[in-house]
């Protein structure tokens, strides 16, 4: 099909995405490995920025110079002045399509104050943006026929490589309800799968389902990722579960408390200087808590609902009378595939766009309210970029012979033996990269985390799956997202190893300054090997 464009990823992104794409003339198939209203998005809670003055002065500019500055010096100018500039535009869509937006007794959009921003900048709905964003974008799809193959889990990117140029030719999927490898051909895709924050483990406020997969896929198939070394902590998690409790508590004048009860930081500071701030709290054996008591509970019912709910159900207690106690964890990867200005990678025909790509507009250290705005404007490029390659492409090329060497794949990883449980060696990963690949990182510690990696993807033939059914095989579904974890995870190593300096989210103690000498992206293959661009 000529026209065709293939979406893999029902997020925020994917959804924007495949809508442009539609409004652009394209067919366009939606591939998921879940169902579209459980994607990442819902955790985007506190808002999305735009500068529109509904509750002070603010303008495009003030958000490009916020957004440069929580860069760190590691963001396109250009990138990012498209972003801010295209903001306004990007909420009067979502409202034009029914997304509903809280709103201030006049009948203006809602906005409130998250961290890094010198404006009230973030339009919200609650503290379920992302969540209402993300329904109304799905309502807004199926409204058009958008096709959806839900329950596919994504194998490989297939290409052709007899021109000059590699190109994208289709997607290798495993059906999760028959267990069968389906091949579907189209010569225009967008990944949009989200980052790669569950290598974390219990450490990371993302879905089970944040493994990586799209990146890992397209990086086996040529593409090349950048700035992976750059993880964002999000400051406020519930420390026994690591569920999100969203910025917007802070942005609504919620405090962080010690166990002296003091304030040791501002809360509005960029989320690398809270995350920070926190885990020196608590290694001087303080315990954690935001505190929104004074907000009274009348205010958090109305616009702290979905907090409180989340406080009550994982740690049993109500905001409005107690504390609520937290911890840094792993929110948000800057890093990711890396695209042009039309979210292009480096493979013909394939596209990225949302978390799992690198727009570069995020740096060092992500704004907050900037992740659904990016996914917006950028998805919209992405699905008219897709659009456009896909109506001007010609396919003939036959990707049905790929069919028996990506099953013969999954059968060699079910004659793998188990003797050794991937779930605990997944544990220990998590552990493993919390402590020392988290918040604050040294070359030796990372040198020695790079080792265990590696002795673990040694031992992936070891670790095979005990279930060696076809019908929903959740087991070796998670197999494979571990071993594409894994794979990451040495690339994560890679990048931080070779940044010898401390910029935004890559903190290291032994090497405490920025270098003028890393005002650069770091790019990387699938082999490990490193360059740097501007």
């Amino acid at each position: 099909m000529k026209n065709r464009v293939i979406v893999i990823g029902s997020g925020g992104a994917g959804l924007v995405a495949a809508l442009s794409a539609h409004e652009s003339g394209a067919k366009v198939t939606i591939i998921t490995k879940e169902y579209p209203t459980r994607s990442q998005t819902c955790m985007a809670q506190g808002g999305i920025n735009a500068a529109l003055s509904n509750v002070d002065e603010d303008s495009a500019e003030l958000h490009i110079q916020n957004t440069l500055k929580s860069a760190r010096s590691l963001a396109n100018e250009d990138a990012v002045r498209f972003l801010c500039n295209s903001a306004k535009g990007a909420i009067e869509w979502l409202d034009s399509i029914g997304v509903p937006f809280s709103r201030t007794k006049d009948g203006k959009i809602a906005q409130r104050k998250l961290g890094g921003a010198s404006a009230t900048r973030a339009c919200y709905a609650q503290d379920y943006t992302g969540l209402k964003i993300l329904h109304t974008l799905y309502d807004r799809c199926t409204a058009l026929g958008i096709e959806f193959l839900n329950e596919r889990y994504l194998l490989e990117f297939i290409t052709d490589e007899s021109s000059n140029k590699k190109s994208i030719c289709g997607v290798s999927v495993l059906n999760k309800r028959s267990g069968e490898v389906e091949l579907i051909q189209s010569n225009s895709v967008i990944v949009a799968t989200g980052g790669y924050s569950r290598v974390f483990h219990n450490y990371s406020t993302n879905s089970i389902s944040s493994s990586g997969d799209g990146i890992a896929a397209a990086l086996r198939a040529g593409a090349v990722a950048s700035d992976l070394e750059f993880i964002q902590f999000h400051p406020t998690s519930l420390r026994g579960s690591s569920i999100l409790i969203s910025e917007s508590a802070r942005g609504a004048g919620g405090y962080l408390l010690n166990s002296k009860g003091e304030r040791f930081i501002n809360e509005l500071a960029p989320r690398d200087e809270v995350s920070r701030a926190i885990h020196d709290e608590i290694l001087k054996g303080e315990s954690i808590f935001l505190d929104i008591r004074h907000l009274g509970s009348e205010f958090i019912e109305k616009e702290l609902p979905q907090e409180a709910k989340l406080a009550k159900l994982y740690e049993n207690i109500d905001p409005s009378l107690e504390l609520i106690p937290i911890k840094p964890a792993a929110h948000y990867t800057m890093g990711g595939l890396d695209v042009d200005e039309k979210t292009s990678t480096n493979i013909q025909g394939l596209f990225a766009v949302g978390e799992c790509a690198n727009h570069r507009v995020h740096g060092a250290n992500r704004l907050g309210g900037n992740s659904l705005l990016e996914l917006v404007v950028f998805g919209r490029v992405a699905g008219e970029s897709a659009a456009k390659f896909a109506c001007e492409q010609d396919l003939d090329i036959d990707i049905k012979r790929y069919k028996n060497l990506h099953e013969e794949n999954l059968e060699q990883i079910k004659s793998y033996t188990n003797e050794i449980n991937f779930y605990e060696k997944y544990s220990e990963l998590g552990e493993m990269f919390y402590k020392d690949v988290g918040i604050k990182r040294d070359k030796k510690t990372l040198l020695c985390t790079l080792e265990n990696v590696k002795e673990m993807k040694k031992a992936l033939k070891n670790m095979g799956v005990s279930d060696k059914g076809n019908i929903y095989n959740s087991n070796l579904i998670e197999f494979l997202e571990f071993k594409n974890m894994l794979f990451l995870s040495e690339l994560i190593l890679l990048c931080a190893i070779q940044r010898d300096e401390s910029r935004g989210a890559h903190f290291r103690v032994d090497t405490q300054e920025s270098k003028t000498a890393f005002d650069a992206h770091t790019i990387i293959d699938k082999d490990g090997v490193i360059s740097y661009e501007n």
